[in-house]
């Protein structure tokens, strides 16, 4: 059974589906490995232009499987032989690949949160684009429950721009877990759904991005990154100018246009 499902929901729609239902969808190498390899590949999928994550079962993914029989040397790759301090390591950076391959996709990722989403759970969901919960889901950055610090896999970078630093501090110190409403006052997801429409919700907000053109998406996506940290707003705005010269020149703005005057939906020209 694999641990990570993919399926087409709509054209160039693309639903990503924890699958280890019965660990509420923890992280074990198996699941890190193929969601490394699914959102890198990704990158080189022209037929997919939005990307729906979400979990099987209760829970959207309760973080790092504390209980997994399999994590040793080997498990993780290029960690064959090595001592206990070179593997943990190594399962660390490749935890930090999975949300970094979540993150650098050049495709929107919505993040379905169904459920539980928890430590390493709360940042794959951090790592999208946009994130839309049920009412049934909770969020906890629980990492310092562990005895050990309460910044891990990209939290304490993710979790200040999404809520505030205030609010990131009190959830990362107490590990408190916190309701979907409580989340969206926060700013942590956008919406909150009724559970059993949360798949059609996102994909009604997949389709709608779909609606735009692939150089619009692509570079509105690649510009709200690159800003996020930049050191001024005439930097942000040099990176701006740029995209919108460049999309001068492909056609796009021709096409929106004419199908404004011609009162029809636009006919966008793929990349």
């Amino acid at each position: 059974m694999s641990v990570v499902l993919t399926r087409e929901l709509d054209h160039e729609i693309l639903e990503v589906k924890l699958n280890r239902p019965d660990r509420f969808n923890a992280l074990n190498e198996d699941v890190i490995g193929s969601m490394i390899d699914i959102f890198k590949g990704l990158n080189r999928d022209r037929n997919t232009r939005v990307v729906i994550l979400t979990g099987e079962g209760r829970g959207f993914c309760s973080g790092a499987d504390l209980r997994a029989e399999d994590s040793q040397a080997g498990s993780v790759p290029g960690t064959e032989g090595m001592s206990d301090l070179g593997y943990v390591y190594k399962y660390q950076e490749y935890l930090a690949e999975m949300i970094l391959a979540i993150h650098d996709c050049d495709k929107p990722v919505i993040a379905a949160v169904n459920g539980a989403a928890a430590g390493g759970g709360l940042s794959i969901a951090a790592a999208c684009d946009i994130r839309i919960g049920s009412e049934k889901s909770k969020y906890g950055a629980v990492y310092i429950k562990t005895g050990l610090s309460g910044c891990d896999v990209g939290s304490s970078y993710f979790l200040p721009r999404l809520m505030g630093l205030s609010a990131a501090t009190e959830l990362m110190l107490t590990g408190r877990v916190i309701d979907a409403q409580e989340a969206k006052e926060l700013g942590l997801i956008s919406r909150v759904v009724a559970a059993e429409s949360l798949i059609d919700e996102a994909l009604t907000m997949a389709k709608e991005i779909r609606s735009n053109s692939e150089y619009g998406v692509w570079m509105t996506r690649k510009g709200l990154r690159t800003n996020l940290d930049a050191p001024s707003l005439r930097h942000a705005m040099e990176v701006e100018n740029r995209q919108q010269v460049l999309g001068y020149f492909s056609g796009c703005m021709e096409e929106a246009m004419a199908s404004f005057q011609e009162r029809r939906p636009p006919q966008w020209k793929k990349l």
